[in-house]
């Protein structure tokens, strides 16, 4: 049986060590460098005060104009390359409306496409590339809604993507953040499967390849420990039976093997393979909003709902449409993202809902349940901030927020701001795994680190290297295997003495 234990992890080995390095080089890269992504605050701050002049048709004949026959998940009035358009986004993607005409744009020029950039830009020339479905630095799903996009360049080596249904820069990447990321996520995400013919297997790549790195590591540790002398050193003295790299080897695997293998089953937890970590019976949270985005449920035009927030101090960049529990109104944002709501029902906009409001909507969502509420003003281990470079970084985490506990058979947990109703966040009994067995493991998203960050780095630096001494010397150690034993030199006297040996 041991054999066979030392000949898995040896095979697994050689054909998995090499990954495993890139693994742990380019997660080191990512701690500084994420994938390129456009944040609500980046995408705020270039744009201008809503300027409507001559603006807008009513939201009927905008939802209208769509085309769509269900109900939008979101109404957004916004600034285009200088001109109002509502954004409306429905499960298929998103559908742009001229504020002025009324007219659904169907498509993007490339003119527009450099139009929309410019205020991106600054003093920065701007100049067409090209329009594409994905690219390198376009394979988020969550671009999904915006195909096709128009890559647009900038003078510095920034790269910038524009929406081809809504006009919108939805992305930026700049010549920095593309360098670092062929070393980085692109090559830690398996990114060189993305984009082409084996762009379909890309998801089953990534999960069959860390749960065979999962085995070869768990397979090492076991095979590290059955080596070790615990009770009594080998005739050298020695604890371990091996020499020269074979003992950094196994030395290094005892010491950091543990940590390895948490980041790799971590990092094939991140996929939820085989959807390990879903919900058989999801909440349905449509009882919070109450109903359909619907003109009906909206009387103040654009017009008086921006003059308002202007006389309130809020000089508005963007409106949204919201609804809470039947109950429509305004939201109005600014370029750093404050924010300020305006209900159908009141005559002048106020800073934040009622909280009341916020729970008797939340309660709607299960009315036969008692809900647990708590109020956080501080992160705590299940909702937190993260850098913006990171892989949750661009999610808004505002404090305070109220977290509401249902007793469904999932255990659903939400996280509500209760300044403007959005949520922020919903948290299963699978997602709340998924904390521990991804975020923890594999980023270390613990706040004693996360809050002291020479900790954290010094930490996930002491970690890696450990890997990184593991797995190169198990890469060097199966090329060695692969190309066979070098033959063994015979010296000149041993030649002539055969008698000798």
């Amino acid at each position: 049986m041991k054999r066979y234990l030392y000949l898995w992890h040896r095979w697994l080995g050689i054909f998995l060590c090499l990954l495993m390095v890139l693994w742990f080089v380019s997660g080191l890269v990512m701690m500084y460098v994420g994938y390129p992504k456009l944040t609500q605050r980046e995408h705020l701050a270039h744009l201008p005060p809503l300027s409507l002049e001559g603006c807008c048709v009513p939201l009927k004949q905008v939802l209208a104009a769509t085309g769509e026959k269900a109900a939008p998940a979101s109404i957004r009035l916004t600034t285009v390359a200088g001109e109002p358009r509502f954004v409306v986004r429905f499960a298929t993607g998103a559908v742009a409306i001229d504020a002025r005409s009324g007219k659904r744009i169907d498509s993007v020029t490339p003119a527009e496409a450099v139009a929309a950039a410019q205020p991106f830009a600054g003093e920065r020339a701007v100049h067409f590339q090209a329009s594409m479905q994905e690219d390198a630095w376009t394979h988020s799903r969550a671009l999904d809604g915006d195909r096709p996009l128009h890559r647009v360049g900038l003078d510095d080596g920034t790269l910038l993507y524009v929406s081809g249904r809504s006009g919108e820069v939805v992305r930026d990447a700049t010549f920095t953040e593309r360098t670092w990321n062929w070393l980085g996520a692109w090559l830690h995400w398996l990114y060189p499967l993305r984009g082409g013919g084996l762009d379909r297997w890309w998801s089953d790549a990534v999960i069959y390849l860390s749960a065979a790195a999962t085995l070869m590591t768990l397979l090492g540790i076991v095979v590290g420990l059955l080596r070790w002398r615990f009770a009594a050193p080998y005739r050298s003295g020695a604890r371990s039976p091996y020499k020269g790299l074979a003992r950094w080897h196994h030395i290094g695997g005892l010491l950091f093997g543990g940590l390895a293998l948490a980041w790799i089953f971590s990092g094939l937890m991140s996929m939820n393979p085989w959807r390990l970590l879903d919900s058989a019976v999801p909440l349905n949270l449509a009882p919070y909003q109450g109903g359909a985005l619907q003109a009906d449920a909206f009387s103040l035009g654009p017009e008086q709902a921006v003059s308002r927030f202007n006389a309130m101090g809020l000089p508005v960049r963007e409106l949204h449409w919201r609804l809470l529990a039947g109950r429509g109104y305004l939201l109005g944002v600014d370029n750093t993202g404050a924010s300020a709501v305006l209900a159908m029902d009141a005559s002048a906009p106020q800073w934040g809902l009622d909280e009341a409001d916020v729970l008797r909507a939340a309660q709607a969502i299960r009315p036969e349940d008692v809900p647990t509420v708590e109020r956080l003003t501080a992160y705590d281990f299940y909702y937190y901030a993260r850098a913006e470079h990171s892989m949750t970084g661009h999610l808004e985490r505002p404090l305070p927020i109220l977290r509401v506990r249902f007793n469904d058979p999932a255990s659903t947990w939400l996280h509500l701001d209760p300044r403007t109703g959005a949520l922020l966040g919903r948290m299963d009994e699978g997602q709340r795994t998924s904390r521990w067995l991804f975020a923890l493991l594999h980023s270390w998203d613990w706040l004693p680190l996360l809050q002291h960050r020479p900790l954290w780095d010094g930490w996930m630096w002491l970690a890696s290297l450990g890997g990184l001494l593991i797995c190169l010397s198990g890469t060097v150690m199966g090329w060695r295997r692969l190309r066979g034993r070098r033959p063994v030199r015979v010296s000149k006297q041993t030649r002539m003495h055969p008698s000798s040996v």
